[in-house]
């Protein structure tokens, strides 16, 4: 009878034991290898480590299919990630300008094959805008894309990376809208295309949304009012074993969801880039405003 008692206590403190470990196992949160990704990253860290659980950081870790590739390995337990690149570059899905058929699409396919989920999407939308300097868009009297078809054969368009291939890209706009350019200049290297903008070298580009220097250098931003780009809505992307082991995890990103938007990404985005900031203190200070 003792036997069997201490055999029954050894089992239950073995439970117990292995139930803290599972516990004590840290929440290992990855980003891309640009500025938004790492201040995301570190809002969704240290909101984490706020609410008692401990995290270990693998920030910068490269483009999507990197930090998939870590994600689905087990090397990370989550990471921000866009909808519309998850549809594009992991479910190879049709793009479409509807938020809410991309993001099921992208969760269940996601839930289905790669025991991973999606959660609450934030307010943050990191889709394309295509921007002009205001003189330029007044010179050449256009407020929306529609309106660049006719006049498009006297405006000169510079871009970087595969702007010039991708179906949201320069064949969407001729596709969509009629615009073909005067000229197209391709950048060799990513950030050059506002300082080109500003210099006047071109007259038209493409940004992201959260770009701080749509707001810095008070750019036009031509409405895409024929729906080509689709959206690209910031979402934590999770492994399911991590939010079974922690499902406190899904409760602490869900708050912060809506208070992640473009005009607060911007800002915090200008914060790192224009004023040196580093990004664990920009998230610090977001986290503290919004006391979470």
């Amino acid at each position: 009878m003792f036997s069997k008692s201490l055999k029954a206590l050894s089992l239950g403190l073995a439970l117990v034991s292995s139930a803290v470990a599972a516990q004590a196992e840290p929440v290992k949160i990855g980003s891309k290898n640009f500025t938004e990704q790492f201040i995301v990253a570190e809002i969704y860290a240290k909101a984490l480590e706020n609410a008692g659980i401990e995290v270990e950081r693998r920030l910068n870790l490269g483009a999507t299919q990197i930090a998939h590739t870590a994600l689905t390995s087990g090397e990370i337990d989550l990471y921000p990630e866009y909808t519309g690149t998850a549809l594009a570059a992991v479910v190879k899905g049709e793009l479409t300008s509807d938020a809410d058929q991309i993001y099921n699409t992208v969760k269940d396919y996601y839930e289905k094959n790669l025991q991973l989920t999606l959660l609450k999407p934030t307010a943050i939308n990191n889709g394309y805008a295509i921007v002009m300097l205001p003189d330029r868009a007044a010179e050449f009297k256009v407020k929306t894309l529609s309106d660049v078809g006719p006049v498009s054969n006297q405006i000169t368009f510079g871009a970087e990376g595969t702007f010039a291939e991708r179906k949201d890209g320069l064949p969407g706009l001729k596709d969509v809208y009629g615009i073909q350019f005067k000229e197209f200049v391709q950048f060799a290297k990513l950030g050059i295309r506002y300082s080109a903008l500003t210099s006047k070298q071109i007259d038209m580009t493409f940004g992201f949304s959260t770009d701080w220097q749509i707001d810095d250098q008070k750019l036009t931003v031509l409405p895409d009012d024929k729906n080509l780009f689709p959206p690209y809505y910031l979402v934590p992307v999770v492994r399911q074993d991590a939010l079974k082991a922690n499902p406190k995890i899904a409760e602490v990103l869900d708050k912060i969801a809506p208070l992640l938007t473009n005009e607060k990404m911007r800002a915090m985005n200008a914060a790192v880039e224009r004023d040196r900031e580093e990004p664990a203190d920009v998230a610090e200070k977001f986290l503290e405003e919004n006391k979470i």
